[in-house]
C-alpha cells in the first residue's frame, strides 16, 4: 500500500509539472521523506535461505546499516552481560514435520567461549525440532519497569548441535550448566535429557530505543583456544573454598550486592559469573586473562580494589 501511494503521488506531481503548473518537484531527500523508508528495502547479508545457505535477502529499514551502531567494546560488553548472565532464554525453532516457527522457554548456560548451552528433554517438541533442523535463535534480556521495549535484549542466531555423552564437551557442558542451574542436578543425568551446543553465526542487539547493532559471531563468542578451559573448575573451587570473603567483597563492590554467600560459578577469559540463590551477575576483568598467573593477578587486583573502596 505504501509503495502504491508513493507511485501515485509521483505520477500526480509529474502530470502537474507537464501541464505548466509551478509545483514542487521533490529531490532525492525530499522524495525519501514523502515515501516512507519501509517502502525502500535494503539488502544485508547473513539471512538464511530455505536451503540452509547464507545469502542476501531484502529487509526493512530497521536493519539499515546507517541506522545501526557499529559494534565496539562497549556493545560487546553489553552483549556478554546479557547472554552470559541469562539463566533462561526464548528458543525459536522450526517445528518438525511442518516447518512452522515455534517458541519456548529453555534453561540456559554458556560454554567457556560464550556459546549457549541448552539442556532439554527428548520428549519436548523443541528437541525434535532441533534434531530435525539445527537452525534456531535465542532471545535473552528481561524487561524491567515501564515500557518493556525500552529494555535491552539480544537475539543470537546459530545452529544447535547435540552433545553426546561420549563427547569430550559433555563433561564441561554438564559442569558449567550445573554451576549456573544447580537445581538441574535432579534430572541432568536422566537418559531422555541431552545437551545442545549452539554454534553462533550472528546476532542482533537492541539496546533500547535508538540503540541497535548487527553482530558478527566474533562480537558474541571468544574465538580461539584458551589454556584456562581445563583449569576453570580448580579456580572456582579455590576461590569459593579458600577466598569466599574475597568473592563477597568483589560482589559488593562490582555488583552492588553486599550480602554474603556469593560463589564463583563460571569463568572465561574476559570475566566471570557470581551466583547467589537465583541471582547471577557478571564481573569483567580489566584485561583478558590467558594463564593461571593472569587469573591470580586479576583476582588479587579486584579484591584489593574492593577492600580499598570499602575502607574509603
Amino acid at each position: 500500500m505504501i509503495s502504491v501511494f508513493c507511485a501515485s503521488l509521483m505520477r500526480c506531481l509529474l502530470r502537474r509539472r507537464m501541464r505548466g503548473h509551478r509545483t514542487f518537484c521533490p529531490g532525492p531527500k525530499a522524495a525519501a521523506r514523502l515515501c516512507p523508508a519501509a517502502a525502500r528495502p535494503v539488502v544485508l547479508r547473513g539471512d538464511f535461505l530455505p536451503d540452509g545457505t547464507d545469502a542476501p535477502r531484502s529487509r526493512s529499514v530497521m536493519s539499515d546499516p546507517e541506522l545501526r551502531q557499529v559494534p565496539d567494546e562497549t556493545v560487546r560488553r553489553q552483549v556478554r552481560s546479557l547472554l552470559r548472565t541469562a539463566r533462561a532464554a526464548t528458543l525459536a525453532s522450526l517445528e518438525a514435520g511442518t516447518g512452522h516457527p515455534q517458541a519456548t522457554r529453555v534453561a540456559l548456560a554458556t560454554d567457556f567461549d560464550g556459546s549457549p548451552l541448552l539442556l532439554v528433554s527428548r520428549l519436548s517438541a523443541h528437541t525434535s525440532a532441533l534434531l530435525a533442523e539445527t537452525r534456531c535463535s535465542l532471545l535473552v534480556g528481561e524487561p524491567g519497569k515501564g515500557d518493556p521495549l525500552a529494555h535491552p535484549r539480544l537475539t543470537v542466531f546459530g545452529r544447535a548441535l547435540p552433545v553426546e555423552r561420549d563427547d569430550p564437551l559433555h563433561a564441561r557442558a554438564r559442569r558449567r550448566f550445573l554451576a549456573r542451574q544447580p537445581k538441574a542436578e535432579l534430572y541432568v543425568d536422566f537418559p531422555d535429557f541431552l545437551f545442545f551446543h549452539l554454534t553462533v553465526t550472528r546476532g542482533a542487539l537492541n539496546g533500547g530505543f535508538g540503540r541497535a547493532s548487527d553482530l558478527a559471531s566474533g562480537d558474541i563468542v571468544d574465538e580461539g583456544a584458551n589454556d584456562l578451559v581445563d583449569a576453570e573448575n580448580a579456580v572456582s573451587a579455590h576461590m569459593n573454598g579458600d577466598h569466599a570473603d574475597a568473592v563477597d567483597a568483589i560482589a559488593a563492590h562490582r555488583v552492588g550486592m553486599a550480602e554474603a554467600g556469593w560463589r564463583l560459578a563460571t569463568l572465561d577469559m574476559r570475566g566471570f559469573e557470581l551466583l547467589r540463590g537465583d541471582r547471577l551477575a557478571r564481573v569483567e576483568f580489566l584485561t583478558p586473562v590467558r594463564t593461571l598467573d593472569d587469573v591470580r593477578a586479576a583476582f588479587v587486583g579486584l579484591t584489593a580494589e574492593a577492600r580499598e573502596t570499602k575502607r574509603s
